[in-house]
């Protein structure tokens, strides 16, 4: 049991430190330079994930992991009404949790930095798109409405990391989405 520990700790040390350099180095990421910022020898980084494309793929699979259980930890049950699936994602990424702000700098690495021509890690991104989709098509909104509102809440997540938006206009944002994914009118006064 203290084995199986162990290797769980350094498994977890190993995606902490592994997420860290990716968004920094992007697809340039070696497995030595994953091992030095996480403790760990090469050899024992090799054994935990194969080589560096199993690393990098067991890296997003990680953070989607992540966001999915923070955006479920927003999913409000007492909302009977559509959208309640959307709403609980734009209080994911409006909240700026470090999950949502992984997902938003691993999608612009995948993206910008070369790691979307590792095929696994393509197909995991597509597949978690195409699911999110899916999941929000079955929650009750227009398929227009949700891109208007999930893309919105993506760019206010991603203002919120640059910095572009003060805390009380990303509320703001957040609060006028939240509407929009509501009944499709804004509550509050623009």
């Amino acid at each position: 049991m203290r084995q199986t520990r162990n290797a769980e700790r350094t498994r977890r040390a190993v995606l902490d430190a592994a997420t860290a350099v990716i968004l920094e180095k992007g697809s340039a990421v070696t497995l030595a330079q994953v091992a030095s910022a996480a403790g760990v020898s090469k050899s024992g980084l090799i054994h935990h994930f194969g080589n560096r494309d199993q690393l990098v793929l067991a890296v997003v699979e990680d953070v989607y992991e992540q966001f999915r259980a923070r955006v479920l930890e927003h999913l409000d049950l007492s909302e009977n009404y559509p959208g309640k699936l959307l709403r609980a994602y734009v209080r994911a990424l409006g909240a700026g949790s470090t999950e949502a702000v992984a997902v938003r700098d691993l999608t612009s690495a995948v993206s910008w930095n070369g790691l979307y021509t590792i095929p696994a890690v393509a197909a995991l991104v597509d597949e978690q798109n195409a699911e999110w989709s899916k999941q929000f098509a079955a929650d009750g909104l227009s398929a227009e409405r949700i891109q208007v509102v999930r893309r919105a809440a993506e760019g206010v997540a991603a203002a919120a990391v640059i910095g572009d938006e003060d805390a009380e206009s990303i509320a703001t944002a957040v609060g006028l989405l939240l509407d929009l994914a509501t009944d499709g009118t804004f509550r509050s006064p623009l």
